[in-house]
């Protein structure tokens, strides 16, 4: 008897479509596989790249490089929470009239990056001009900014150090959801590396920093020194040092106590760091000893540095928020490199030497060392 069923071993033809569908899905899943392995790699090169740096001006150099390389944009900016005031700070500004807003300090809440800064949520802004957090001073400022907006915070450990906004920005930025993980992955990688950037320098401050008055150290001053002199020799520029020694400092702390004369430690590195130039150096030397460094300085604009010092102090009025009115005085030593000395230690005893020559005799005056110019040697 014939058997009309179907051997077990038949096989139904392969339909070609199916085929076809399925190297085509075979295709598509190998280059998804590719386009998360470049994007993986990119990742982690832009991670590499910012956590490689602890000094804020690098990281923030590496994230202008990678934002404009990803992204292209015209315009854009950075902007870093202020400590202190608690207002934004733009640290990169990029595009037109970015003179314009550079020294522009929005409130958090103000305007969209202060909204973002505020929340510590990403913003996605179609048009600006219809977005009632974009107005007012900020949309005079901005009067460049006619297109859509992306705004993402910089946050680590749930704590929003600032953001990355930018402006004018084309259509298939804000409609690609790679393009928003990229830029939001750089602003995680860049809120870790500044926040690793600002403890570092908190640490390095706290070695080289006189906790008392908060100028430099002695640590930081001989260091500093070092460098300042090698750079002197290398240029041939002067380098003038003035040693300051409180007079009769001991009565201070005798009649007072040591907290208020503490205090007035404090008072008079305040008076020092408002009264100089940036490029000049103040420090705390020990007790009631200071020594300024003042690069590219003259013998000659050093005495009269001095010299105003020594007048300020005399007429300023200390431990006024204290309930007292406490006067002093100040002795001066001032040296100069190469004309004084020609190493560290000589000018350190050449300028001390000259402190204590008006230290022994009348107090509250200037002496440079080995002047035969009476303008230079002021008793008072």
């Amino acid at each position: 008897m014939k058997d009309n069923r179907r051997r077990s071993t038949d096989k139904k033809p392969a339909s070609p479509v199916r085929a076809v569908k399925s190297v085509a899905g075979a295709d598509k899943l190998a280059a998804e596989a590719v386009g998360h392995e470049q994007q993986l790699d990119t990742f982690s090169d832009i991670g590499k790249a910012l956590i490689s740096s602890l000094d804020l001006k690098e990281v923030l150099a590496i994230v202008l490089e990678k934002v404009s390389e990803l992204f292209n944009p015209k315009d854009w900016s950075l902007l870093l929470i202020d400590e202190l005031n608690g207002d934004l700070k733009y640290e990169i500004v990029v595009g037109e009239d970015s003179e314009k807003i550079r020294d522009f300090r929005p409130k958090l809440g103000e305007g969209i990056a202060g909204y973002v800064a505020n929340h510590g949520v990403p913003l996605i802004v179609p048009d600006v001009k219809e977005d009632p957090r974009f107005a007012g001073e900020i949309e005079t400022l901005y009067s460049f900014v006619t297109g859509p907006v992306v705004c993402v915070p910089l946050k680590t450990k749930g704590r929003t150090l600032g953001v990355i906004e930018l402006y004018n920005v084309e259509d298939g930025h804000l409609q690609n959801s790679e393009d928003m993980h990229l830029l939001t992955t750089i602003a995680d990688y860049t809120a870790i590396a500044i926040e690793n950037a600002m403890l570092f320098k908190k640490v390095q401050n706290l070695t080289i920093t006189d906790d008392l008055t908060l100028l430099h150290n002695a640590r930081f001053f001989h260091s500093t020194l070092e460098y300042e002199l090698k750079k002197a020799k290398r240029y041939a520029n002067n380098l003038s040092m003035i040693f300051m020694d409180l007079d009769f400092f001991k009565e201070i702390n005798d009649r007072y106590g040591h907290v208020y004369g503490s205090t007035l430690l404090k008072e008079v590195g305040e008076l020092l760091k408002n009264s100089l130039r940036t490029v000049d150096i103040a420090c705390r030397y020990g007790g009631d000893e200071f020594v300024i460094l003042m690069p590219e300085t003259s013998k000659k604009s050093a005495i009269f540095v001095a010299e105003r010092l020594r007048v300020l102090i005399k007429k300023t009025r200390f431990l006024r928020n204290s309930g007292l009115d406490c006067r002093i005085t100040a002795s001066f030593g001032v040296g100069t490199f190469p004309e004084d000395a020609t190493s560290k230690l000589m000018l350190l005893h050449v300028t001390d030497k000259a402190m204590y020559s008006i230290k022994n005799q009348s107090r509250n005056g200037v002496a440079a060392h080995n002047s035969s110019d009476e303008n230079s040697k002021i008793f008072l």
